[in-house]
């Protein structure tokens, strides 16, 4: 049985998985599903994910709005599951962290899968991308997303199907709700 306040984050970079294998989590677990993203704010103001992205390099709101609706989110009563990019460390209560860990190439093939476009392009940007959320975590919150020694489970998902690896969390979210 899972208890009802059990609190699972899931973090990696884009490409890995963590929206997808989150929500595999949390349905397979029974526990709410969070997840904002830049992407789900650009939908809200109806711009391009590209264009989100370009805002958010100029104006701290955009990170700073995505971590505060969902670490809000995830302390409402209840168990969650919250899959973001910094999941583990702004959510430092959870009862399991989850790293999900991928190669650039890997990544931008998912995305291309994912998103369509051009595979080196994809890998450019994708490339760019971690370097500029790496940047802004640093200056935002003094968090390097390359040092992921917080987690109690870190997963190399490059060959491993979504529901392997949601099976993975799952079965450690059991186990240290059967220690607690």
């Amino acid at each position: 049985m899972i208890p009802e306040a059990l609190r699972i984050a899931i973090s990696g970079k884009s490409g890995c998985g963590n929206t997808t294998v989150s929500r595999m989590v949390a349905e397979k677990l029974g526990l709410r599903f969070i997840n904002v993203t830049f992407r789900s704010l650009a939908e809200e103001k109806n711009i391009s994910l590209k264009e989100a992205l370009a805002l958010a390099a100029k104006d701290d709101w955009w990170d700073r709005e995505v971590d505060r609706r969902q670490v809000s989110l995830a302390r409402e009563n209840g168990g969650c599951v919250l899959g973001s990019r910094l999941a583990i460390w702004m959510l430092p209560e959870a009862d399991v962290k989850v790293y999900l860990f991928a190669g650039l190439e890997t990544r931008a093939q998912r995305i291309v899968k994912r998103e369509g476009g051009v595979l080196e392009e994809a890998v450019a940007f994708t490339a760019e991308r971690d370097r500029q959320d790496r940047e802004r975590y640093l200056r935002l919150y003094n968090i390097d997303n390359d040092e992921y020694g917080l987690a109690n489970l870190v997963i190399d998902v490059t060959s491993l199907p979504p529901e392997e690896i949601a099976s993975r969390i799952a079965a450690r979210a059991l186990h240290s709700a059967r220690r607690a």
